[in-house]
């Protein structure tokens, strides 16, 4: 191993161009699709199962839902730690070590003969989910040439915004037959066939770092405030309704003292290459634009997925199969429109898509707040409801590409870490601030005397009427959004070899 200076430096495991790894990344990039939807459409499964589950184990609601909050407390620790976890092993051996571990949960969960065990199970589960976006991202980034991204990415949207609308509708089909652990055996022989097939297809494609440094402080400041900032958004609903055990603004508080430390180290680190999560993918301006839009966007998509469900049943009666059906066509269309959307992208760039995407969005939830009452016929519920899908699925695989297109090689993984960590947050923060906006109004009007479905509705409403004020706000910034700049498209190579020499991309670490 050489050096220069005080860095070390070691000969990275080869890795094939994308241009020579075209004709075979098909069948890896299908895996990792399949692989990482089953592993997203079991995160929002339990949101129709939990009832059952009450019932069957004899706890509470507050109990209960922490089988979505351990979860999501989990993916909040574990999608930051993504970065250096492809930077210093091959992709192969973290396919095997993420599928292997949301497999043992998928079991512990399945066979699971108390809520406590259940619990576990589903802490397991969520430390394999955790892995598997950001190992998708980088798999697509280092396989698939820049002029084609965008389909692929494209197809990479369908699980991002498919899989959690998809969760709710299996999860109440299954339960309309079978019990709650027929959910994790289904789920189960998917994982376990996946991880068969990674044996033939999954290859190492990334350069990576046997140095890298393993930084434990970094580790112990991301988990407790990323884990603060989601458990303190996901108490939000409870805050508002009196229930909370701990005031909210604690968690909140020191989450945000965490990462700010976090992030300060972080920045300290990077000079050396050592960093956890190397926040230089925020010099690219295409990374810094898209990332806030993506996070608007995962805030409106689940705030408007735990939203509605919650309208439907307890403002207008419906069950919850009925509900998780009126969702599907959303989820079905989004999943339609992603590939086309890509293809759209790699011809036209992102602003004639992204402009047009969020003005739907944005009118689309102040149709929602202005129309949605009591009285709303379910034909014109799915119908708006088909027309956020639009709006987002335009957005969503420009804003995406456009981001990690935007960076060198060499920060494929930790922009891959930077998106999945501002997803999660934004996905909590979306949920908490919808529910407790709505939580607040809707006791109001019971305060005044409203009955408890006109309640609800009133509190619907308003939350809508937000979501539409920042939606709005959100396409002006959409107005910024640009194909990435070719010189950033380009420097793709970690290591290029030159007649003998090797030179490192970063010219700082560059070395003969």
């Amino acid at each position: 191993m050489a050096t220069t200076g005080t860095v070390p430096v070691s000969r990275p495991n080869s890795a094939p161009t994308p241009e020579a790894s075209s004709h075979r990344s098909g069948p890896v990039i299908a895996l990792l699709v399949v692989a990482a939807f089953v592993v997203i459409l079991n995160e929002t499964t339990m949101s129709v199962a939990l009832p059952a589950i009450m019932a069957d184990f004899g706890v509470s609601a507050a109990t209960g839902q922490w089988l979505t909050s351990a979860f999501l407390l989990t993916m909040a620790v574990v999608i930051p730690l993504t970065g250096f976890l492809l930077e210093r092993f091959p992709i192969r051996n973290v396919f095997f070590a993420a599928m292997g571990v949301f497999a043992v949960g998928t079991l512990v969960a399945a066979i699971a003969p108390a809520f406590g065990v259940l619990l576990v199970g589903r802490i397991i589960q969520a430390m394999g989910t955790g892995v598997m976006m950001p190992l998708l991202f980088t798999t697509v980034l280092n396989l698939v040439p820049a002029n084609k991204r965008g389909r692929v990415m494209g197809v990479v949207t369908i699980v991002i915004a498919v899989a959690p609308a998809v969760g709710p509708t299996v999860s109440g089909l299954i339960l309309s037959a079978l019990t709650w652990h027929a959910i994790f055996w289904l789920i189960l022989p998917i994982a376990l066939v996946a991880i068969a097939l990674g044996a033939r297809w999954v290859r190492n494609v990334t350069q990576t770092r046997p140095d890298a440094r393993f930084d434990v402080l970094s580790v112990v400041l991301s988990a407790i405030g990323f884990g603060g900032l989601v458990y303190g958004l996901s108490a939000i609903g409870e805050s508002a309704s009196g229930h909370a055990s701990v005031p909210v603004w604690i968690p909140l508080a020191v989450g945000a003292v965490f990462v700010t430390v976090f992030v300060i180290r972080q920045l300290r680190l990077q000079r050396s290459d050592a960093a956890l999560l190397d926040l230089r993918v925020f010099q690219s301006p295409s990374f810094r634009l898209a990332v806030p839009l993506v996070a608007i966007v995962m805030a409106a998509l689940f705030g408007s997925l735990i939203l509605l469900p919650i309208f439907l049943q307890q403002a207008l009666g419906l069950s919850s199969l009925t509900v998780g059906l009126m969702l599907l066509p959303g989820g079905v269309l989004m999943g339609v429109m992603a590939p086309i959307v890509g293809r759209l992208f790699d011809r036209f760039g992102p602003t004639p898509l992204v402009i047009p995407g969020m003005v739907i969005a944005a009118v689309v939830l102040w149709t929602m707040a202005l129309t949605f009452d009591q009285s709303t016929p379910i034909w014109w519920i799915v119908t708006v409801y088909l027309g956020l899908n639009l709006g987002l699925g335009l957005v969503f695989t420009p804003l995406m590409t456009s981001a990690l297109g935007s960076l060198p090689r060499r920060l494929y993984s930790h922009g891959s870490a930077v998106v999945g960590t501002a997803q999660q947050v934004a996905g909590a923060a979306g949920t908490a601030g919808f529910v407790a906006i709505m939580t607040v109004f809707s006791s109001t009007a019971l305060a005044g005397g409203a009955d408890q479905p006109g309640a609800v509705a009133s509190g619907v409403h308003v939350s809508f009427l937000v979501g539409a004020v920042i939606a709005t706000a959100a396409v002006i910034l959409a107005c910024f959004v640009r194909k990435p700049a070719e010189a950033e498209e380009s420097d793709a190579p970690v290591v290029a070899h030159l007649g003998g020499f090797e030179a490192d991309s970063n010219p700082s670490r560059s070395r003969r």
